[in-house]
């Protein structure tokens, strides 16, 4: 009979044992295993709160022509282009200078909004991503890129509190910017994606383009002179 007993606690334990490992992997995998993309946005508290913190912006960068040069009867056009930051127009937080065939440069950035599907006040937001600098002699995927794709933004490395998983944050952006090249992708969460236009300007020395954004996203250059 005591034998028995014994043999009934040690299977208990056994069973206790086993129970608290499948337990154990459970919550290792769950924690370990990247969810989706959907899963993600329909569940993540945080990152909804993320975008509905998103302030409304009316200016996202500037260029301006540093010089021309002739070769072989073409002209080329080095400019810098700036990206300001979210809370401070004053502020660079990337700076770069290309050198493009012909003096008529194309700006292309991804606009990508979220509806109140996603927005928790009720207000549509949205983020704006630069894509690519070109000539108008150059094929629009040859141009230079000016983010980095798949990557987090400068612009928005403050956008998700340090709480959010760096992983949900890598799922969150390598799938947005997806929509560059599927604009529907992410429609059923309550996220589209809007060109902005590829807006194009003839670049002439001593003037400052600065790239203005309206609420509706529509993306256009407001020329001033350099001071």
């Amino acid at each position: 009979m005591a034998k028995s007993r014994k043999g009934i606690k040690l299977l208990v334990y056994l069973s206790i044992i086993v129970l608290l490992a499948v337990l154990l992997l459970n919550a290792l995998s769950n924690f370990l295993m990247p969810k989706t993309i959907g899963e993600l946005l329909a569940e993540n508290k945080l990152l909804k709160e993320s975008i509905t913190n998103l302030t409304q912006e009316d200016q996202i960068g500037y260029a301006k022509v540093i010089s021309k040069e002739y070769k072989d009867g073409k002209v080329y056009t080095t400019i810098k282009f700036v990206e300001t930051a979210r809370d401070d127009k004053t502020k660079r937080i990337l700076a770069k200078n290309y050198t493009i065939e012909g003096d008529v440069v194309n700006f292309d950035a991804l606009i990508v909004k979220f509806t109140d599907k996603m927005v928790m006040d009720g207000k549509q937001k949205a983020i704006y991503l630069w894509r690519r600098v070109y000539g108008e002699k150059t094929a629009p995927e040859n141009g230079f890129a000016i983010e980095q794709a798949g990557q987090e933004p400068a612009r928005y490395a403050d956008m998700f509190p340090k709480k959010l998983r760096l992983k949900d944050r890598k799922l969150f952006w390598s799938n947005i910017w997806l929509l560059a090249n599927e604009p529907e992708k992410l429609k059923e969460y309550g996220i589209e994606a809007i060109y902005g236009n590829a807006v194009y300007h003839q670049l002439k020395e001593g003037l400052i383009y600065v790239f203005k954004i309206t609420p509706t996203g529509q993306l256009y250059p407001e020329v001033i002179p350099e001071m």
